[in-house]
């Protein structure tokens, strides 16, 4: 796939960029030798790779995925105008 002059001039409206006629060619060769690139990156045999979450081999640190209250309550609440066992005071409205 390779990108001309007109599709340039196209995502540049698009992204609403500014593009001189100048600029707008030298992107055209900088935007097919990444779209070369990625192509180079297909042919790439990637089968049997396990995914990585980092170049050295660790396990994932996880905490318990336990639910709590967060401990915080009444430091939420503690600048409230009302408060009542942990939970906002408000008034009550009816129209």
């Amino acid at each position: 796939m390779s990108v001309d002059l007109a599709t340039v001039k196209r995502v540049a409206h698009l992204a609403r960029i500014a593009v001189s006629e100048e600029e707008a060619q030298r992107m055209e060769g900088e935007l097919n030798a990444i779209l070369g690139f990625v192509e180079q990156l297909s042919e790439v045999d990637v089968d049997g790779v396990e995914p990585m979450t980092s170049v050295m081999p660790m396990a994932m640190r996880k905490r318990p995925d336990v639910v709590t209250d967060g401990s915080k309550a009444e430091d939420i609440v503690a600048n409230a105008p009302e408060a009542t066992d942990n939970f906002f005071m408000v008034p009550k409205v009816v129209e």
